[in-house]
């Protein structure tokens, strides 16, 4: 009799605990989704570009704000993408040195984030219109020239799973999931420890329930493969949201041409900020040999 009393309260105490686990990821998806709306206004005054908003052609009333700065002609011209629960301002420090270096400059924020519209956040999978809308506006803007993107974590997932046309000329990937099940579980272990993993599911099952999307949209690694532009993809050694293996297929599964950037110690952050002058040179070296170089071909 006792035993059978310890059983039945253990199993009241594990479907009490698994009912508030269920409640506590419920309302983590609830955040996480929630947009990330916020005041940004006119871009500093040294850097000089034009505030800017660009419709999103397939919902009436929808825009992604930005700012927008001319370059040198023959130049090039290069979209910045900020990260989740960011905006344009996250991208500012590159925008500069950029500009500094001749290239067109648009910064925009996200759907659902800054100043742009959106009612949910859906990781990558209709901020891609939003990365769509943006090119087309840098290339009506900066007629005639190459054109790259230079995407941070989300910014890179939603313009690797957006598979724009015509494709940008060079790409370059910061950061990036290669599943959402990987982002998911990633984040839930450096949380939770291991037994985090084992939660995902929980927050997983919620994607098409409160965002009419599934797992299988959210999978940049499978995309990569039919994109034609060459691609510079790099992460931190030390990420714990992106872990190093999982970049390493993203780089297999990319055409070539393409090059790979290990960032010693730097985790899950602003690669720009870690290491300026290190990305800086790699980054504008890519950027010339593909929008300023000869053109494919020649």
């Amino acid at each position: 009799m006792k035993v059978r009393r310890c059983a039945a309260i253990a199993a009241a105490l594990a479907f009490a605990l698994a009912v508030v686990a269920l409640g506590v990821l419920w309302a983590a998806g609830q955040w996480l989704s929630q947009p990330a709306a916020r005041a940004i206004g006119a871009a500093p005054a040294d850097f000089g570009a034009q505030v800017v908003r660009i419709p999103l052609p397939t919902s009436e009333g929808a825009f992604v704000a930005g700012w927008f700065k001319p370059g040198q002609p023959r130049g090039g011209a290069v979209l910045l993408l900020h990260g989740v629960r960011a905006d344009r301002t996250q991208m500012l420090a590159r925008a500069r040195f950029l500009a500094a270096a001749g290239y067109a400059t648009l910064l925009i924020d996200l759907p659902a984030h800054g100043e742009s519209s959106g009612d949910r956040i859906t990781f990558g999978a209709r901020e891609g219109e939003g990365v769509n809308a943006a090119l087309a506006f840098l290339r009506a803007q900066a007629p005639g020239e190459r054109v790259a993107v230079i995407g941070v974590s989300l910014g890179a997932a939603s313009t690797v799973l957006a598979l724009p046309q015509p494709a940008p000329d060079a790409l370059v990937l910061e950061s990036m999931f290669p599943t959402i099940e990987d982002a998911v579980g990633n984040r839930l272990v450096g949380t939770l420890g291991p037994a985090g993993r084992h939660l995902a599911p929980l927050l997983l099952w919620q994607l098409p329930l409160r965002l009419g999307v599934h797992t299988a949209d959210l999978r940049p690694e499978a995309r990569l493969a039919h994109w034609h532009a060459p691609v510079l993809i790099a992460s931190g050694s030390e990420d714990r949201h992106t872990l190093w293996h999982e970049t390493e297929r993203l780089f297999a599964a990319a055409p070539s041409p393409k090059a790979l950037w290990k960032v010693e110690g730097a985790a899950h952050v602003d690669l720009h900020a870690f290491t300026p002058a290190q990305y800086e040179q790699r980054v504008l070296t890519f950027l010339a040999a593909h929008l300023r170089g000869a053109p494919p071909g020649h």
